[in-house]
């Protein structure tokens, strides 16, 4: 019997990307590890989220 299971494309995950002003991008599972980063790095960066695909 064949597998049913799905089929179809793999989901999208979502991360959040710190882009820092000296042009350093990193990636984070969770926001929360994003803000932290981010004020390590002297609160200077921009959070988004973005598709991991």
């Amino acid at each position: 019997m064949p597998c049913n299971c799905g089929g179809g494309s793999p989901h999208a995950t979502i991360v959040y990307q710190l882009n820092l002003p000296d042009g350093t991008i990193r990636r984070y599972v969770t926001y929360q590890e994003a803000v932290d980063a981010n004020q390590r790095a002297g609160g200077t960066g921009t959070i988004t989220a973005v598709s991991n695909q």
